[in-house]
């Protein structure tokens, strides 16, 4: 999660000026993206700092590779107070509603400060997701043939998500902490309803007809889950670190007192994320290990393959595959009740700039991303109808591979321009190291993966 929030035309614009100048229109549309309501200039040492309240307004046009084009619009708010803690916020507030052509949007509004509550960081979000061509390839990784000969709507459903999520982290000791929040999801999920499909059998047809998809499951849910976890945090800079380590450890469950399915569920997720210096602040090694998975009761399957962290660095939040997990490899390729995957990259610092009273600078990432599933899910199921002689061989060979599991790798490059260390825009393209993971993807983001 990925997601799609800063435009490719501002991207453009910005390495144009650097090599070539800027238009007096562009020049107009930055310098309006970036009113500050204090006076805000930058003075010629280093010991400048942004002061007061800073927002930026960006029309949403873009593209990914999964989403299709973006039309929409970005407010980012920050307060910076007294400039004390910069290059880090004192509240930050981010408004966004766009659409993407593939058939998917985003209604997103979120507040993130360490300064609201003594002691304590608060993050709390409402997000609409509405989504008629939701990428569904089935379960348990390669054990599901993904065949490049099918059209776009046997992968896909129709599913749009309403997330509320609150969360307040505090202090330990040093640099360990813990974490709190509820959240609330309604998932309303069902065969895609675009017209053109409209008499194709999908997947999603034949995981019903099955019975691996159940019947009480088939159109989504409403879930309150609890988490709780600790986290562990030396960054240096949370939105563009270059040195420190994050890691947390999340359990987090939903009793079933809404809908009363049978669905109660705990699930656990860990992260470790490590920043290593190898040249002062130009290079830096990047990666991450995560893993996450059901450890007690019945996860449906539009559960699956939401990652759960506490902070959301994409809004969209659909794992494995993809823009916010592994780049290249088709949106939400690997499903299991258990998933773990890593992502490396360098980023290189290559040279930094003044604009528009703003610190900028660009930087390169060569990445290396790859994940599996841990835990099968359905996989009985799924190979009962691929043995069974009565049922057609067209249907056995698009629900079942007989392949094993394996890992699904991918590798890209991406560029990044960063403003006052806390916007940061990406573009990022990645190619899967197996044919069954698709061809390629490319995306045009904000932020770092993690």
């Amino acid at each position: 999660m990925n997601t799609l929030r800063y435009t490719s035309t501002l991207l453009l614009t910005l390495m144009l000026y650097v090599h070539n100048g800027m238009c007096h229109e562009c020049t107009d549309l930055l310098l309006r993206s970036q009113t500050d309501l204090h006076s805000n200039q930058p003075q010629d040492d280093s010991t400048y700092r942004k002061h007061g309240f800073s927002f930026t307004p960006i029309p949403a046009l873009s593209y990914n590779s999964d989403l299709g084009f973006q039309l929409g619009a970005i407010l980012d708010m920050y307060w910076f107070g007294d400039g004390s803690t910069y290059p880090e916020y004192c509240h930050k507030l981010t408004a966004e509603a766009c659409y993407f052509t593939k058939g998917s949007g985003i209604y997103y509004l979120f507040y993130d400060s360490k300064y609201l509550l003594p002691q304590l960081r608060v993050t709390a979000s409402a997000t609409y997701l509405p989504n008629t061509m939701m990428s569904f390839h089935g379960f348990n990784g390669y054990a599901s043939p993904y065949r490049r000969e099918e059209n776009d709507g046997f992968y896909a459903i129709d599913r749009n998500l309403l997330r509320i999520m609150f969360d307040i982290q505090g202090k330990i000791t040093g640099n360990l902490g813990w974490a709190a929040g509820i959240a609330f999801f309604n998932y309303d999920t069902g065969r895609i309803k675009v017209s053109k499909y409209r008499d194709d059998t999908t997947l999603y047809d034949l995981y019903r007809r099955y019975g691996i998809i159940y019947e009480n499951e088939s159109r989504g849910g409403n879930h309150i889950e609890l988490r709780a976890g600790l986290v562990y945090d030396t960054r240096d800079h949370e939105p563009d670190p270059m040195h420190g380590i994050y890691a947390d450890m999340i359990v987090y469950g939903s009793p079933d007192i809404i809908d009363q399915r049978g669905y109660n569920y705990m699930k656990m997720a860990v992260s470790f994320r490590h920043y290593v210096p190898l040249v002062q602040n130009r290079l830096t090694l990047a990666y991450r290990l995560c893993w996450q998975g059901t450890v007690a009761g019945s996860t449906p399957f539009y559960v699956q393959q939401n990652y759960t962290t506490l902070f959301l660095r994409q809004i969209n939040s659909d794992i494995l595959g993809g823009t916010i997990s592994l780049r290249g490899i088709l949106y939400n390729r690997i499903v299991g009740d258990g998933m773990a995957w890593t992502n490396v990259e360098l980023r290189w610092r290559m040279f930094e700039f003044r604009l528009l009273g703003q610190e900028w600078y660009l930087t390169l990432n060569p990445f290396f991303d790859a994940g599996l599933t841990t835990d099968p899910f359905r996989m009985e199921e799924m190979k009962a109808v691929g043995n069974n002689m009565s049922i057609p061989i067209s249907d056995r060979e698009k629900i079942y591979s007989g392949q094993p599991e394996n890992l699904h790798m991918s590798a890209g490059l991406g560029i990044k321009i960063v403003m006052n260390r806390n916007l940061v825009l990406s573009v990022e393209y990645g190619m899967p190291f197996d044919r069954r993971d698709g061809t390629n993807g490319l995306y045009l983001n904000i932020n770092y993966i993690f």
